[in-house]
């Protein structure tokens, strides 16, 4: 009597001939820091390509370049939960998902709330609807081309769940972009904020999940023809 597994032959010389070694993933914030160039082109990017906010005078450098600074690294250790969760074997339970997607909206909102104290600044009526647009787009064609990054990296791991993977990287990407967007944009009301930069956020996470279930759907899938035989 033998207690080993009846396995089939074929399966055996298929797995065997798969075998290679190969180089271990690093630590996922480790692999993270590979998005650092992308947070720091999107932070200085934004305000150099469009400009300084008119009102940035009136912030303090801890409060405009250095509250950013600190939304940066909030959206770098939002890709950093993203990449952990595309291991296999390591996803984020249910409280470590809703802490993740909670801090994404509690960081924009609350240097949103800051600034509006710091420097408060509202548009008129008639140009409301055209401004939130306009930074709604400006945020969005920065931050979904930066989504790439971070979802080549994901890719590499296999998540189990790509789109839980996905959103999280696509919500770090938006993070990081509205931290050089608040750098450009002087108008600190909180419901311009809030609807036109966070619109762009969530478009933009939308966005990463959308990303990561494609690349899933398209990748192909380990197969084992002589399953049975032998």
């Amino acid at each position: 009597m033998t207690t080993e597994p009846m396995i089939p032959t074929a399966v055996l010389d298929e797995v065997r001939r798969d075998l290679r070694p190969v180089r271990p993933l690093p630590a996922p914030l480790v692999r993270a820091l590979v998005v650092l160039p992308v947070g720091l082109a999107l932070l200085a990017g934004l305000p150099l390509f469009w400009g300084l906010r008119r009102n940035i005078g009136e912030l303090a450098p801890w409060a405009s370049w250095g509250l950013s600074g600190l939304e940066s690294l909030a959206g770098l250790l939002i890709v950093g939960a993203a990449l952990s969760e595309a291991v296999p074997g390591r996803r984020l339970s249910a409280r470590a998902v809703t802490a993740t997607l909670f801090a994404g909206a509690l960081v924009p909102i609350t240097l949103t709330l800051v600034t509006s104290w710091l420097a408060p600044a509202e548009e008129s009526p008639a140009v409301r609807i055209r401004f939130a647009i306009e930074c709604f787009d400006q945020i969005a064609v920065w931050a979904m081309p930066a989504v790439a990054v971070p979802a080549w990296l994901a890719a590499r791991a296999w998540p189990e769940r790509p789109a839980v993977a996905g959103a999280f990287y696509g919500l770090g990407t938006g993070v990081m972009a509205d931290a050089g967007a608040r750098l450009f944009c002087w108008v600190s009301s909180p419901l311009h904020v809030l609807l036109s930069h966070g619109g762009a956020i969530l478009a933009v996470t939308i966005c990463g999940a959308v990303v990561a279930t494609l690349i899933d759907r398209r990748r192909p899938r380990p197969t084992i023809s002589d399953r049975g035989r032998g």
